[in-house]
């Protein structure tokens, strides 16, 4: 019997394969997600590894026997999947483990629109149907099974992308491309074709087997070649898209990474320039300076909790213009509130491009603020190892603390924020403050609590 608790995480479907899932499993959940969406059609996508195609097939054959219509699109990034699943109207599944090592693989799934699939909106009664369905057995095909068709929507999902951001009459770039084996080795090509740009192709082999180095840019070490690439060529930036190629890092003309969160407030501004007076989500690990560059383009920021669905609900709620997360995860309302790094990266190459300054220079505006970077401390008692440390600053007059997402306790000069992992005996520990002497100072006092 398949453990299902183990697969079926917060926002998706993730685990080793075949190990812990398989086409069989596959099958149902495809029954089970038309079943709990009350779908006539949907559509599919899947990533490069080398059980996603199968995996696919299994999901559609499920589907379509409960009488959806399948649209199979093929080889895709997971925004790619987001743009066929608004632009058709239709619930998608995207067939993808993102950055984790190939023998994984999973299911990222969306209502129409792209609107999605998490624990709260879905995805706990598909978990519950399939286990049921496991043990008694899988429900019989329906009277009039759906039908299945091949559609491709790259050169759709690319035009759509280039309607949003002018790069037409920019000056000419020289940008490196670290696809890192996944799919922006499909995308890229097409989306950057014909503009003023000469690129720079690196790991565009599609390969799930992921030789060159894991595809997680927001791990230092995966971006190593890209740094040295870009400063060996001279070239004016660099882009590093992990596996499934819906997150985008960025690097400077002199190898050194831009922090997500100064991507997030560079596009923010421009999002405001086009939609004065919008909303801008960010989550609550981002940096100070995006709400401050929001409210000084005009626009309401909103903090919410880490992850999409948090996101894109608060966007939904808000009618925001865009969002921004720390893991390099960007939001537009544009794209259907749904993520996609392919959109601001054609942010940063106009914001670049329309001025002479280099990269260094231009994001120096948005990234203001020493911050630590993510800390992950294997703990055996995550929640006794939090309450310590929100113990220690409880009666502190110069602090506050508020707990939307963990805990977060704010001074005059510094935040820190200390989150359980959902699926790791893990306490995640983020810090900011207006200089680096800080930064490490409430390092080291909150880390000797955290693992004393």
């Amino acid at each position: 019997m398949p453990d299902l608790s183990q697969i079926v995480k917060a926002y998706d479907v993730r685990g080793v394969v075949p190990d812990q899932w398989d086409e069989r499993l596959a099958n149902l959940f495809g029954a089970a997600f038309v079943e709990i969406t009350g779908a006539d059609a949907i559509v599919i996508g899947h990533d490069m590894r080398p059980s996603s195609p199968g995996l696919a097939a299994a999901f559609g054959r499920g589907a379509a026997a409960r009488g959806a219509n399948v649209t199979e699109i093929g080889l895709c990034s997971t925004d790619q999947l987001y743009y066929a699943s608004g632009a058709l109207d239709r619930p998608g599944a995207m067939f993808t483990a993102s950055h984790n090592p190939a023998r994984y693989n999973g299911i990222k799934m969306c209502r129409a629109g792209a609107a999605p699939v998490g624990q709260d909106t879905g995805l706990a009664d598909i978990r519950a149907l399939v286990e049921r369905w496991v043990e008694e057995g899988a429900p019989e095909s329906v009277a009039e099974p759906g039908g299945v068709e091949q559609r491709d929507v790259l050169d759709d999902y690319a035009a759509h992308l280039r309607s949003l951001v002018d790069l037409s009459d920019i000056r000419r770039l020289k940008v490196v491309v670290d696809a890192g084996n996944g799919m922006g080795g499909h995308t890229v090509p097409t989306v950057l074709a014909g503009l003023p740009l000469d690129v720079d192709p690196l790991f565009f082999e599609l390969d799930g087997t992921f030789p060159n180095h894991e595809a997680n840019p927001i791990d230092p070490a995966n971006i190593v070649d890209l740094q040295a690439r870009v400063k060996a060529t001279g070239a004016d930036l660099g882009l590093a898209f992990d596996g499934d190629a819906d997150r985008c890092c960025v690097v400077d003309e002199r190898g050194e990474s831009v922090p997500a969160s100064a991507v997030a407030a560079l596009v923010a501004a421009r999002e405001l320039a086009k939609s004065p007076g919008g909303t801008v989500i960010h989550n609550l690990i981002t940096s100070w300076s995006v709400p401050e560059v929001v409210r000084e383009h005009g626009g309401t920021p909103v903090r919410t909790r880490v992850g999409h669905s948090f996101i894109k609900a608060e966007m939904a709620r808000t009618g925001a213009i865009f969002g921004g997360e720390h893991s390099a995860h960007y939001y537009f309302r544009d794209f259907w509130n749904a993520d996609t790094g392919m959109l601001a990266a054609l942010h940063v190459l106009a914001a670049l491009g329309e001025q002479e300054r280099p990269l260094s220079e231009l994001v120096a505006a948005y990234d203001r603020y020493p911050a630590s970077g993510e800390i992950n401390s294997t703990v055996d008692d995550q929640e006794g190892r939090a309450a310590a440390v929100r113990a220690a600053y409880a009666d502190r007059s110069d602090v506050t603390l508020d707990e939307l997402d963990g805990l977060t306790v704010t001074a005059a000069d510094w935040w820190f924020n200390l989150r359980p992992s959902n699926t790791e005996p893990l306490l995640r520990l983020n810090i900011e403050a207006r200089d680096r002497a800080t930064v490490d100072k409430i390092r080291d006092e909150v880390l000797a609590i955290v693992r004393a």
